[in-house]
């Protein structure tokens, strides 16, 4: 298949008791990429997931693997894997005999089997822990046995269903360092679904974000976060200021009641646009040196900045700075060029 694609949807639909779920949707996934969907509850990645697995079949459209068509192949003779967010291990056998198993049905020699297994657990971590339970374990080493359980069959692809999700949070920080680190040492291509964004932006070299069952979105976290396409994947990933603008010329833009110079280019003469600005991209400074000028209504500390909202002009800016100033403080705002983002206006928002 071009371009190392390993799995292809060709437009898929799925519908479940007459509502549709997918909607002639397709994708390529690449060979050995960690490739996140990234949505809302019910856009349609679970179910995205569920029909490279083979546990769903579409109503219509295929899917291939590797250039072949494996639309209607059940589950076990796919080369995929799958790790559920419940993990689904066996309660009454211990990590090594958990991982064992696929090996075991497949009748390999057993000498063959410790050594593999041995190095499965060893790379997850869990050295020193074959002869546990695995009830007697936390979320997150139960989690690991799960993985080393998928990866023993060595499968092309691992699909991930939102498997950090019961665990708290610094335990899934330390989680999304160490999947990303397994896919990049195993290789193997991982297609994980969540719908938190800091897990894809931290673990992902593809995001694909959705939206009631289509794609809004492909790219790179840098990608998805700097250069959103539209309102949904501007607010989605991240916070973002978003106002309506016109586009005067080739990097110039007027919004806010002033006009600046940007980096985008292309638009038609005075065309209306969606300007977005993050609010980590807007630097505090005199009032007398500012571009916009404001005054400050809230700050609140989150930890490492301050998130103050100051009013300029009719509009609520967000902005965030390690620096704080007082409510009702006058303030100046800058916003340099590369931090002023373009967007097409959708034509059905045409004046809000």
């Amino acid at each position: 298949m071009e371009n190392n694609v390993i799995v292809r949807l060709e437009n898929i639909s799925v519908s479940f008791d007459g509502e549709e779920v997918l909607n002639d949707f397709s994708l390529d996934i690449h060979d050995r990429e960690f490739v996140t969907l990234l949505g809302p509850s019910g856009c349609g990645k679970t179910t995205t997931l569920r029909i490279i697995a083979g546990f769903l079949y579409p109503d219509s459209g295929r899917v291939l693997f590797d250039g072949r068509n494996i639309s209607s192949l059940p589950p076990h003779k796919r080369e995929v894997n799958t790790v559920f967010q419940r993990y689904a291990l066996f309660p009454h056998l211990n990590v090594f005999d958990n991982v064992a198993f696929g090996l075991r049905v497949k009748k390999l020699p057993e000498a063959e089997v410790k050594q593999t297994v041995s190095e499965m657990i060893e790379m997850v971590g869990l050295k020193g822990f074959e002869n546990r339970r695995v009830t007697s374990m936390s979320g997150g080493q139960q989690q690991r046995v799960a993985i080393a359980r998928a990866l023993v069959n060595s499968p092309r692809v691992l699909l991930l269903d939102e498997p950090l999700g019961a665990l708290d949070l610094k335990l899934r920080k330390e989680m999304q360092t160490e999947l990303k680190r397994i896919q990049q040492r195993t290789n193997i291509t991982f297609i994980y679904v969540t719908h938190d964004q800091e897990e894809a932006l931290t673990m992902s070299d593809t995001i694909v974000v959705m939206q009631g069952g289509k794609i809004q979105q492909i790219g790179s976290p840098q990608d998805i976060y700097n250069e959103p396409k539209n309102a949904f994947v501007a607010n989605f990933i991240g916070e973002s200021n978003i106002l309506n603008g016109v586009m005067h010329d080739d990097y110039f833009v007027e919004f806010a009641g002033a006009k600046f110079t940007c980096v985008d280019k292309g638009f038609r003469q005075d065309q209306e646009v969606q300007v977005v600005v993050r609010p980590e991209d807007i630097k505090l400074v005199a009032p007398d040196a500012g571009m916009l000028n404001g005054i400050v209504k809230s700050t609140v500390f989150k930890g490492v900045h301050y998130e103050m909202l100051v009013e300029q002009a009719g509009y609520t800016w967000k902005v965030h700075s390690t620096a704080s100033e007082q409510p009702g403080a006058q303030v100046g705002m800058v916003i340099g060029p590369d931090e002023i983002h373009i967007m097409v206006k959708p034509e059905d928002k045409a004046g809000d």
